[in-house]
């Protein structure tokens, strides 16, 4: 009889006992997942109470029982995008994917504002046959656009009613639109960036699912997932995550696999724990996991210094009526220099310190802090504010609704502000606000909060896997926000090629993928020098040529068994993610490199072998009859050779020329009269 992995979930009450004899006062509920295998045909999650932690010890002496543990609590990953993604609405890829047409994208995360504009269902077609959704707002909202809203999880803790799916945040409602928003004319921020917009794929379905309250558990995760599966999403876009080890304690590694059966897409953000590597989240293969760029639209506001030193930042608010007259300029550090705080413009401001001036500069030292700084800022009388990055965050700045006026800078451009302070007894500054400014040669570039590969839970594979849109303005940037861009692109091909598996979607994307800015350099960093593959991944989403790649990379599900026994999985371990009992031992384990990726990661340790070689297959999705040549970017100190059959093998070998303990890239390119079939290359030296 065939088993399979029955995944739990067990509300657990903790009795808090004051005295030996009395249990009767308890703790709030809390989620415990636990795993167990049973006799039975069907994957099925279940709720169940139970009286105190005990009792999941008593279960660890049952037949089937494989594993509890408390869940975890994730974090979210928090008009002019379709422009820069090469999307025109009348003509090109746009146009001939039919705007996403009939594929649904589930959203999991904070639920949705369905009266938004973005989401009319003008010139929009009914669900697809296929949706078996519902919606539970109690109210009309749903439409030919939000086909499907539901919650999962309860107030204050656990304690309150159950949630309803709308938005309480704006979190969720920004990404949505970001996916999968309508035509809307006249959008605009402040009246700044006034134009037409439109999400990535505007007309396709929107299905909701709000797992979010005060955190994002575990247990609302997976049964958000399990639902949308169920309902018959065709994408499914998460934008949120943690750290993780190990794929089969990912809940969202679990879900994602389970969508992937069923040939759904899923499209997560990397996290935004950057710029330090190993900050990686969603990195399981399964999973498109998306880093953030900027875009080349900056809401400029320009500070110009009493030696008529310019430096270009940003600012949503832009007040026409600002004086251009140069007010003094303080730098808040040296208004207190017994508080540390002082520079961030803490509790200690003094409104005679900077009544009436510009009384930057102030240093961000956390997005977070942006707002008790400026509100400082203005209690204290301060006329305007120069916002300066810290050294983290470099030149990643962004256009918030400030309350007073702010010009946003980098940080190489604060030291030098500050060195002009300095310079003088008299320092002065004032603010120029520019309004919409489109043409920044340095786009994309790679977001400082956006996190980093290598990929911890798994070396083998290269992560993340693309960079999209995210650096955005109005305190919504963020991989939350490259993520659904990538959705969007996923419900494009899925429209254009619905015959293509998720692996194969995800390899036109990646092998497609931009590798060099609008100035044509190399993609750049926060720093403005060129980015590491770990940032980048294999490029820049390029929609319009990932719909025709040419050659792919395609993976089937059954082709991840010997991959994760490969990564030295239990049998029960490999067991939670295909429902079904596993031996490794009779599987054909390989190395995780040698999964049918596009794109390839290894590791030379000094006590490893200086040769490593891996086979790779693609299908020809071009034109019937044709004509592909390698091209090889070999890593420095790495030797790459190709040997071409139905398949082709790729020898890795380090070369005495290779240095210890560093990273270095190449990439491997197919080229056709046609097409251009790229995959990059990343190397740990240790």
């Amino acid at each position: 009889m065939s088993f399979i992995t029955l995944i739990c979930m067990l509300c657990i009450i903790l009795g808090i006992a004051f005295a030996a004899d009395d249990a009767s006062d308890k703790s709030p509920s809390e989620i415990y997942i636990v795993h167990v295998e049973g006799p039975t045909e069907q994957f099925t999650t279940q709720s169940e109470d139970i009286d105190s932690w005990y009792e999941v010890k008593e279960m660890e002496k049952k037949e089937g029982f494989v594993s509890a543990r408390p869940e975890i609590k994730l974090p979210l990953h928090t008009t002019h995008y379709p422009g820069i993604l090469g999307l025109n609405r009348e003509t090109g890829f746009w146009k001939d994917s039919n705007y996403g047409r009939g594929v649904i994208i589930g959203i999991l995360d904070t639920g949705i504002f369905p009266e938004h504009p973005s989401f009319s269902d003008e010139g929009m077609p009914p669900p697809p046959a296929k949706w078996k959704g519902r919606c539970e707002f109690n109210h009309t909202a749903c439409n030919n656009k939000i086909i499907g809203a539901r919650s999962f999880g309860s107030t204050a803790g656990g304690g309150g009613g159950q949630i309803t799916p709308l938005d309480d945040d704006g979190h969720r409602t920004h990404t949505a639109s970001t996916a999968a928003r309508n035509f809307v004319n006249g959008a605009n921020i402040f009246g700044n960036a006034n134009r037409t917009a439109a999400g990535v794929a505007p007309l396709a379905h929107l299905a909701v699912y709000r797992v979010y309250v005060l955190f994002c558990s575990e247990s609302n995760i997976l049964a958000g997932m399990g639902a949308a599966i169920e309902d018959g999403v065709d994408v499914l876009s998460i934008s949120l995550g943690g750290l993780t080890n190990n794929f089969f304690k990912d809940f969202i590694a679990l879900g994602a696999f389970s969508a992937m059966e069923k040939g759904i897409f899923v499209s997560c953000s990397a996290g935004n724990n950057g710029p330090f590597n190993f900050s990686i989240s969603n990195e399981a293969p399964w999973i498109l996991t998306v880093d953030a760029s900027t875009i080349d639209r900056k809401l400029r506001a320009t500070a110009v210094l009493g030696n008529k030193q310019l430096f270009h930042g940003e600012s949503a608010f832009q007040p026409d009526n600002f004086p251009p007259t140069r007010l003094p300029l303080v730098y808040a550090g040296m208004l207190n220099t017994s508080d540390p705080f002082a520079p961030f413009c803490g509790d200690s401001l003094n409104a005679s310190d900077v009544r009436g001036k510009n009384s930057g500069v102030r240093i961000r030292r956390r997005i977070d802090e942006d707002r008790k700084g400026r509100e400082a800022v203005k209690s204290a009388g301060g006329a305007a504010m120069i916002l300066v990055n810290n050294e983290r965050y470099a030149n990643t700045t962004s256009a918030d609704g400030h309350a007073l006026p702010v010009a946003h800078v980098g940080y190489a451009d604060g030291l030098k502000i500050k060195a002009y302070i300095n310079s003088t007894s008299s320092p002065k500054a004032s603010i120029i606000f520019e309004g919409t400014v489109i043409g920044d040669s340095h786009a994309p570039v790679v977001a400082a909060f956006s996190s980093r590969g290598p990929n911890f839970a798994s070396c083998g594979i290269l992560k993340p896997d693309i960079l999209g849109p995210g650096a955005t303005f109005n305190m919504v940037s963020g991989t939350s926000m490259s993520c659904p861009h990538l959705s969007g692109v996923a419900a494009l091909l899925k429209s254009s090629h619905p015959d293509w598996s998720p692996a194969a979607i995800k390899s036109a994307i990646m092998t497609t993928a931009d590798i060099v800015n609008l100035a044509h350099n190399p993609i750049e960093d926060e720093r403005f020098v060129q980015a590491g593959i770990f940032a980048t991944g294999s490029g820049h989403v390029n929609p319009s040529r990932a719909n025709d790649p040419g050659l792919v990379y395609d993976i089937q599900p059954e082709d991840y068994i010997p991959y994760l026994c490969g990564l030295n999985y239990t049998d029960r371990e490999v067991g939670f993610f295909v429902q079904r009992r596993v031996n490794c031992s009779v599987e054909s384990s390989v190395p995780e490199a040698q999964l049918n990726y596009p794109s390839f990661a290894l590791t030379f340790a000094s006590t490893q072998s200086n040769t490593q070689v891996y086979t790779r297959t693609v299908t020809n999705v071009g034109e019937p009859n044709s004509s592909y040549n390698v091209e090889i970017v070999p890593p420095p100190g790495i030797g790459v050779r190709v040997k071409w059959k139905m398949q082709y093998e790729v020898t890795f070998e380090r070369l005495g020329s290779a240095e210890n303990n560093t990273v270095v890239q190449g990439f491997l390119k197919w080229t056709s009269l046609k097409h251009s079939v790229r995959s990059p290359i990343a190397v740990i030296l240790s």
